[in-house]
């Protein structure tokens, strides 16, 4: 199989990962409660690294200012953001995480997260620890090439022993 067919078939299954994801949070979660993709990605990224102004949004997603404007006008009017002054003394305001917003996220993580475990339930500790690597890796390619690195924590293995694992 030449790279251009593996990468056909890749892009095939991340599009239906994305569809299953969609499809598989509980209505009530889709109705109304559930964050839509963009604000899970950016509260996400602001629980990561912390406070980001738009500038740093461009920098981190390389989308166009006014892409985030509209994205984090949305926030603010929900409570899931609130503006604030640079910590660090820059001009520049900052967008932080309010803890209606980290609830709000947490709760839909914890949706995802059951889900997935739901999933690999059955799977063997090693087959999941090889499919961590593997989204790992393919995760940090996309990041090398793009310059775009995403924060991570500290990770658990598998057993949740710390350092254990990927």
């Amino acid at each position: 199989m030449d790279a251009r067919e593996v990468g056909e078939r890749i892009e095939r299954e991340l599009m239906i990962l994305t569809r299953n994801r969609d499809v598989s949070t509980p209505r009530g979660v889709r109705d109304g409660g559930a964050l839509d993709r963009s604000a899970y990605v950016l509260l996400s990224r602001l629980e990561a690294q912390g406070p980001m102004s738009i500038p740093d949004f461009v920098d981190a997603f390389g989308f166009a200012a006014s892409t985030f404007t509209r994205q984090t006008s949305a926030l603010l009017r929900e409570g899931l953001v609130e503006r604030t002054l640079d910590p660090a003394g820059g001009i520049a305001r900052k967008y932080r995480i309010t803890d209606k917003g980290l609830a709000r996220l947490t709760e839909q993580r914890e949706v995802f997260v059951t889900g997935v475990a739901d999933v690999i339930a059955d799977w063997p500790p090693e087959r999941r620890q090889r499919f961590i690597a593997d989204l790992r890796q393919f995760n940090t390619d996309i990041e090398r090439i793009s310059g775009r690195a995403w924060p991570r924590p500290a990770e658990r293995g598998v057993e949740g022993e710390r350092g254990a694992g990927v």
